[in-house]
């Protein structure tokens, strides 16, 4: 598209200013070629045959505020505002652009989120062609997505997605496509076009004290895993924090052990009691700056791990989706602790450990 700067002699002897935006031409039904054209007003006019300084000044003026949205202009045309595609964006391959996006999000980002970009492009791989470009992408291909969501997607464990994971997944989905609109990739924003999965409501499951300890007496592949998840019941930390934590957020008091920190998923700044035994898991203190769980990662092979750990303590089985998405059995901070002996509710914002709870109500 050419964008240029159009001059009309008026009636009244000034010269009107107006953009032009010239779109070629096509042949009509009838055989004629039609040039295809939109103009801008804008409001802006000069004198012909100016005398004064005065007179001089304001067409100057004129024409530099005239250049200046012409310059506005050409670089909306560059970022695809008006429905053209700009040819080099439009050419790049769509799951590489979703790799480079869930990148940025492990950088950026709490492992667990990028743990669903993650898992998001190991689906879309299987659904989308490996070389497909944005300018091949249209509203069929994003029903198709929606479609192997839906019905086709299984987990690893060879299961249909569950409710919660299609939504999680297919919102990453559009994610990436309201970003490539934004980014000049995509003339459509597909994403306002589709409809998200329902979001169904979570159902949490809790460790019981016996299973909580035959998974301590079991073997566990990776010590690290094991030490954190043991200290995530004790202690209801979220896997995001314990991730995070490092040695100068642990605070020993004489014989009383707390933990100051800063909430990865409200930002808030946070101190907990912890008790003897969960100081215990945490080892000798050594450099502030180091993460205590150092080498724990988030991935398909420790989930895995947490699975067969699991088979080890003959721990059911309903609890190992729970474990593998967010290696943690008790409540999150916050949250209500839900223990058997007599179905009581405990608050767990600040509270003694797991263990000990199950002890006291006996």
């Amino acid at each position: 598209m050419k964008i240029s700067l159009i001059q009309r002699k008026l009636k009244d002897g000034r010269i009107s200013l107006s953009i032009e935006f010239y779109r070629g031409s096509e042949i009509t039904n009838e055989g004629k070629r039609k040039h295809l054209r939109n103009f801008e007003n804008l409001d802006t006019y000069l004198i012909v045959d100016p005398k004064t300084a005065k007179e001089k000044k304001e067409n100057k003026e004129a024409l530099e505020f005239a250049e200046n949205v012409i310059s506005i202009r050409k670089a909306e045309y560059a970022q695809g505002r008006f429905e053209l595609k700009n040819t080099a964006k439009a050419k790049r391959v769509f799951l590489n652009f979703f790799a480079d996006l869930a990148e940025e999000k492990r950088t950026l980002d709490s492992s667990n989120n990028y743990g669903n970009w993650f898992s998001t492009y190991q689906h879309l791989k299987k659904v989308v062609p490996k070389n497909l470009t944005f300018e091949e992408i249209d509203e069929y291909f994003i029903k198709k997505v929606r479609k192997y969501f839906e019905k086709d997607a299984i987990s690893k464990s060879d299961l249909p997605l569950s409710q919660n994971s299609k939504y999680s997944y297919f919102n990453k989905f559009k994610a990436a496509l309201r970003n490539a609109f934004d980014n000049g990739y995509l003339t459509v924003n597909y994403a306002s076009k589709i409809k998200s999965f329902e979001q169904a409501e979570s159902q949490r499951e809790y460790l019981i004290f016996d299973e909580l300890q035959r998974l301590a007496k079991a073997e566990c592949k990776y010590p690290v895993l094991k030490k954190a998840f043991l200290f995530s019941c004790l202690s209801g930390l979220r896997w995001s924090d314990i991730n995070t934590l490092i040695w100068k957020e642990v605070r020993d008091e004489g014989d009383v052990s707390r933990v100051n920190f800063r909430q990865e998923k409200t930002e808030g700044v946070e101190y907990l009691y912890i008790s003897k035994q969960a100081r215990e898991l945490l080892g000798e203190r050594q450099d502030p700056h180091e993460r205590v769980f150092k080498g724990l990662k988030y991935g398909m092979t420790y989930n895995t791990e947490i699975i067969r750990w699991c088979n080890r303590a003959a721990v059911s089985q309903a609890y190992y989706f729970s474990f593998s998405s967010t290696y943690k059995c008790c409540p999150t901070s916050g949250k209500w602790c839900r223990y058997l002996h007599g179905f009581q509710k405990i608050g767990a914002s600040r509270i003694e450990n797991y263990a000990d709870l199950c002890k006291n109500s006996r």
